[in-house]
This record gives C-alpha cells, sequence and structure tokens, in this order.
C-alpha cells in the first residue's frame, strides 16, 4: 500500500473516522472539528459544538452518530448535526450499533450508553476504569476495551468483564466474526479466538508505542495505527509495518470502504493519509 497525505482544511487533532462508503467518510476531533469527503475531496461541516470530539459510527448516510467530551453526543440526519442529550458529562471516546435502535457509546468512568431508537441511557458495566473502544458483530455480541487491559462482553443482557493477560490500556477494538476479534493498546496487539484473549507479535520496531486504531476488511487484511506514524498491516498470518510517509506523531484512527481498496487514516495536526495500492 502506497500512502500519502490529502489536504484536510485544518490543524486540529483529528481522532476518528468512519464511513458508509468510498464516496462518504467523516472524520473528526479536536474543538467540534467534522469533516466530510465526498469521494473528491474533504471539507469542514459544521457541528454546532466546539467539545473534542473522538468517535463516530453510523447506519447510513443520513444516520451518523458523533460522540466527544464532556458527554457530547451528536446526530446527522443526512442534512445537518443536531445535539441529542446523552444524561451524562463523561467524555464518551466511542459508539458503535447494529442497528438505528441499538447503539453504543462508551467513555470515561466506565460509562456505557444504550440508544433504543428514542432516547440514551446509561447501562451498568462493572467497572469505573476508561473504556476506549467499542464494537461487536451482533446486539448480543458486543466488546467494549479499556484502560488496565479491560475487555467488557455483551451477550444481550449483562456486560462481563474478560481477562486480557495485560494490564496496558486498550485504545481500539475490531473484528470480522465472534470468533476473530482484534484489540490494540499500548505496545499491544490482543487477539480473541471464541475463548479467550492472548497477546500477538506486532511487527512493530518498538514494542512500548501506543496502538490506537484497528480496522479491515476481512480476516486477512487488518489495519492499525498508532504512535510515530506507525501504520500495521495483518495479512491472515502476521503483522508487518508499513512506511506513512509523513512525520506528525500521532495517527488515531483507521477506516476504509470494504467495496474500495482505499484505506483512510488520521491524526495530529488535521493529519489525513490516504492508502492505495501503487498507482491507485
Amino acid at each position: 500500500m502506497f500512502w500519502s497525505t490529502v489536504a484536510s482544511g485544518t490543524n486540529q487533532p483529528l481522532q476518528g473516522i468512519w464511513g458508509t462508503s468510498a464516496s462518504d467518510v467523516w472524520a473528526l476531533g479536536s474543538g467540534g472539528t467534522i469533516l466530510h469527503y465526498n469521494g473528491t475531496n474533504w471539507s469542514s461541516i459544521s457541528s454546532g459544538t466546539t467539545q473534542y470530539l473522538s468517535g463516530v459510527w453510523g447506519t447510513s448516510a443520513s444516520n451518523v452518530w458523533a460522540v466527544g467530551d464532556v458527554g457530547t453526543i451528536l446526530h446527522y440526519n443526512g442534512t445537518s448535526w443536531s445535539s441529542v442529550s446523552s444524561g451524562t458529562t463523561q467524555f464518551l471516546t466511542g459508539v458503535w450499533g447494529t442497528s438505528t435502535s441499538d447503539v453504543w457509546a462508551v467513555g470515561n468512568n466506565g460509562r456505557i450508553l444504550h440508544y433504543n431508537g428514542t432516547s440514551w441511557s446509561s447501562v451498568a458495566s462493572g467497572t469505573t476504569n476508561i473504556l476506549f473502544g467499542v464494537w461487536g458483530t451482533s446486539a448480543s455480541n458486543v466488546w467494549a476495551v479499556g484502560d488496565f487491559g479491560t475487555a467488557l462482553h455483551y451477550d444481550g443482557t449483562t456486560w462481563v468483564s474478560f481477562y486480557t493477560g495485560t494490564y496496558q490500556p486498550l485504545y481500539g477494538v475490531w473484528g470480522t466474526s465472534a470468533s476473530n476479534v482484534w484489540a490494540v493498546g499500548y505496545g499491544t496487539i490482543l487477539h480473541y479466538n471464541g475463548t479467550s484473549w492472548s497477546s500477538v507479535a506486532s511487527g512493530t520496531t518498538n514494542p512500548s508505542n501506543p496502538l490506537f486504531g484497528v480496522w479491515g476488511s476481512s480476516a486477512s487484511d487488518v489495519w492499525v495505527v498508532g504512535y510515530g506514524t506507525t501504520i500495521l498491516h495483518y495479512n491472515g498470518t502476521t503483522w508487518s509495518r508499513e512506511s506513512s510517509g509523513t512525520t506528525p506523531l500521532y495517527l488515531y484512527g483507521v477506516w476504509g470502504a470494504s467495496s474500495s481498496t482505499v484505506v483512510w487514516a488520521v491524526g495530529d495536526v488535521g493529519t489525513i493519509l490516504r492508502g492505495a495500492p501503487p498507482g491507485g
């Protein structure tokens, strides 16, 4: 994959990225920054807030959620972003769901919120550790990861803690099935095989560097980004490092359209990287 820098129009750190297709991608970050990619270029979109935004996810081009500091939750209806009551002032770091009526948000102090299609409400997590990431395969199989190696699993009824074998912070979680899940964190890549979590060699030259974002298109095409412009790729067998071709200190988020060969990464000082095959 060849990585190149794309103009973002901002110097604000960008934390999260997600989209519905190769021509409908959202990136967000500090100062209420929200950027949209239409298939040709990135442009700034009014968010109506100056709070730090850290997570973005949706079900369609007209139903997108963004979360951030002091309990900020924003909703995009296909035309504009508006604020939605969250019932908390905790920093919300991640958002993910299965449908328009089943959405999860996680954050500081073990906060977990659930959206049922009408309103957001707090759900017991069983922890006070910061939760950074949330992802799942269905309404009865959801993972949340966070500080001190925290991994919580939701079975459709309750959240239960799983032993991960590490006390390092875990920042991101993603997978392809209930038996193939990846979590990344402070110098850590963990894999869940449907029964237990185990540590996997990352292939990075400095194992103490934090890894923040993870996403893939399949079980044999997984991407991780992190400190020092780290970009790692998993080919189904091993992890290897790729050159980012840039100098910002951190890359925080990664996402791509599964129908496309293009992968996006976002990070410090408004950095947006585009990854594509040479000539692509």
